[in-house]
Protein backbone atom coordinates (compact mmCIF):
# COMPACT_ATOMS: atom_id res chain seq x y z
CA UNK A 1 0.00 0.00 0.00
CA UNK A 2 1.48 3.42 -1.04
CA UNK A 3 1.58 6.02 1.61
CA UNK A 4 -0.54 9.66 0.35
CA UNK A 5 0.96 12.64 1.27
CA UNK A 6 -0.35 16.16 0.44
CA UNK A 7 1.11 16.71 -2.57
CA UNK A 8 -0.45 13.10 -3.99
CA UNK A 9 -3.74 14.13 -2.29
CA UNK A 10 -3.66 17.23 -4.20
CA UNK A 11 -2.95 15.79 -7.49
CA UNK A 12 -5.71 12.92 -6.90
CA UNK A 13 -8.37 16.10 -5.90
CA UNK A 14 -7.69 17.61 -8.97
CA UNK A 15 -7.36 14.65 -11.48
CA UNK A 16 -11.44 14.14 -9.50
CA UNK A 17 -12.40 17.58 -10.62
CA UNK A 18 -10.70 16.59 -14.52
CA UNK A 19 -9.32 13.65 -14.92
CA UNK A 20 -8.32 14.49 -18.36
CA UNK A 21 -5.85 17.39 -16.55
CA UNK A 22 -2.40 17.46 -18.33
CA UNK A 23 0.33 16.83 -16.07
CA UNK A 24 1.23 20.82 -17.13
CA UNK A 25 -2.03 21.87 -15.78
CA UNK A 26 -1.48 20.22 -13.27
CA UNK A 27 1.89 21.28 -12.60
CA UNK A 28 0.50 25.20 -12.90
CA UNK A 29 -2.92 24.69 -10.73
CA UNK A 30 -0.73 23.13 -8.25
CA UNK A 31 2.33 26.07 -7.94
CA UNK A 32 4.52 22.27 -8.72
CA UNK A 33 7.02 21.37 -10.61
CA UNK A 34 5.90 19.47 -13.71
CA UNK A 35 8.49 16.72 -13.23
CA UNK A 36 7.38 16.45 -9.67
CA UNK A 37 3.68 16.05 -10.89
CA UNK A 38 5.26 13.40 -13.25
CA UNK A 39 7.00 11.61 -10.79
CA UNK A 40 4.29 11.46 -8.64
CA UNK A 41 1.49 10.91 -11.12
CA UNK A 42 3.70 7.81 -12.53
CA UNK A 43 4.51 6.44 -8.89
CA UNK A 44 0.59 6.76 -8.53
CA UNK A 45 -0.31 4.79 -11.41
CA UNK A 46 2.65 2.18 -10.99
CA UNK A 47 1.28 1.44 -7.55
CA UNK A 48 -2.42 0.94 -8.80
CA UNK A 49 -3.40 3.63 -6.17
CA UNK A 50 -4.69 5.57 -9.52
CA UNK A 51 -6.30 2.44 -11.69
CA UNK A 52 -7.82 4.26 -14.44
CA UNK A 53 -7.95 8.08 -14.80
CA UNK A 54 -12.05 8.28 -13.94
CA UNK A 55 -9.90 8.36 -10.50
CA UNK A 56 -11.08 4.86 -9.57
CA UNK A 57 -9.12 4.74 -5.98
CA UNK A 58 -7.76 1.54 -4.17
CA UNK A 59 -10.12 1.24 -1.37
CA UNK A 60 -7.95 1.75 1.22
CA UNK A 61 -6.96 4.58 -0.11
CA UNK A 62 -10.75 6.23 -1.64
CA UNK A 63 -12.10 9.10 0.58
CA UNK A 64 -15.04 10.99 -0.56
CA UNK A 65 -14.22 14.49 -0.84
CA UNK A 66 -15.17 16.90 2.13
CA UNK A 67 -16.86 19.53 0.81
CA UNK A 68 -18.38 22.35 2.57
CA UNK A 69 -19.91 26.28 2.06
CA UNK A 70 -17.54 28.89 3.89
CA UNK A 71 -19.47 32.65 3.99
CA UNK A 72 -16.35 35.05 4.82
CA UNK A 73 -16.74 38.80 5.68
CA UNK A 74 -13.67 40.91 4.68
CA UNK A 75 -12.12 44.19 6.50
CA UNK A 76 -12.65 47.28 4.41
CA UNK A 77 -11.78 47.21 0.62
CA UNK A 78 -9.92 44.21 0.89
CA UNK A 79 -12.26 41.93 -1.10
CA UNK A 80 -10.06 42.21 -4.14
CA UNK A 81 -7.16 40.81 -2.57
CA UNK A 82 -8.90 38.23 -0.69
CA UNK A 83 -10.44 36.97 -3.89
CA UNK A 84 -7.09 36.67 -5.67
CA UNK A 85 -5.44 34.52 -2.87
CA UNK A 86 -8.39 32.15 -2.69
CA UNK A 87 -8.21 31.54 -6.67
CA UNK A 88 -4.95 30.14 -5.79
CA UNK A 89 -6.38 27.98 -3.53
CA UNK A 90 -6.46 24.37 -5.86
CA UNK A 91 -9.44 23.61 -2.53
CA UNK A 92 -11.30 26.22 -3.31
CA UNK A 93 -14.10 24.64 -6.31
CA UNK A 94 -16.76 28.24 -6.32
CA UNK A 95 -16.17 31.95 -5.15
CA UNK A 96 -19.44 33.94 -5.14
CA UNK A 97 -19.42 37.83 -4.03
CA UNK A 98 -22.50 38.41 -2.38
CA UNK A 99 -23.57 40.96 -0.25
CA UNK A 100 -25.21 41.01 3.93
CA UNK A 101 -22.98 39.73 6.27
CA UNK A 102 -21.01 37.99 4.57
CA UNK A 103 -18.82 39.42 1.52
CA UNK A 104 -17.75 35.97 0.06
CA UNK A 105 -18.95 32.07 -0.51
CA UNK A 106 -16.69 29.98 -1.32
CA UNK A 107 -17.25 26.59 -2.00
CA UNK A 108 -14.52 24.11 -0.52
CA UNK A 109 -13.42 20.08 -1.57
CA UNK A 110 -10.60 18.62 -0.21
CA UNK A 111 -9.64 14.91 0.32
CA UNK A 112 -10.11 14.62 3.84
CA UNK A 113 -10.59 16.23 6.90
CA UNK A 114 -6.95 16.78 7.75
CA UNK A 115 -6.59 18.76 4.42
CA UNK A 116 -9.94 20.77 5.20
CA UNK A 117 -8.64 21.69 8.68
CA UNK A 118 -5.62 23.29 6.70
CA UNK A 119 -7.55 24.73 4.23
CA UNK A 120 -9.29 26.70 7.14
CA UNK A 121 -6.78 28.11 8.79
CA UNK A 122 -5.38 29.10 5.74
CA UNK A 123 -7.92 31.23 4.93
CA UNK A 124 -8.86 32.28 7.79
CA UNK A 125 -5.27 34.17 8.33
CA UNK A 126 -5.42 35.96 5.26
CA UNK A 127 -4.94 39.32 5.49
CA UNK A 128 -8.04 41.33 5.15
CA UNK A 129 -10.62 38.10 6.81
CA UNK A 130 -12.30 39.70 9.35
CA UNK A 131 -15.15 36.98 10.52
CA UNK A 132 -15.99 33.40 8.81
CA UNK A 133 -18.71 30.38 9.32
CA UNK A 134 -18.31 27.23 7.69
CA UNK A 135 -20.96 24.52 6.82
CA UNK A 136 -19.40 21.02 5.86
CA UNK A 137 -22.13 19.26 3.39
CA UNK A 138 -23.11 15.97 4.58
CA UNK A 139 -24.67 14.65 2.25
CA UNK A 140 -26.74 15.12 -1.01
CA UNK A 141 -30.56 15.29 -0.29
CA UNK A 142 -31.62 14.52 -4.00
Amino acid sequence: MTRLDDIDRKIIARLQIDGRATVTTLAGVLKLARGTVQTRLTRLIDSRTIKRFTIDLNTLEANELVRAVMMIEVRGNTANAVQKALKRMPEVSALHRTCGVWDLVVELETTSLYEFDSVLSRIRELPGVSNSETCPLLRRVS
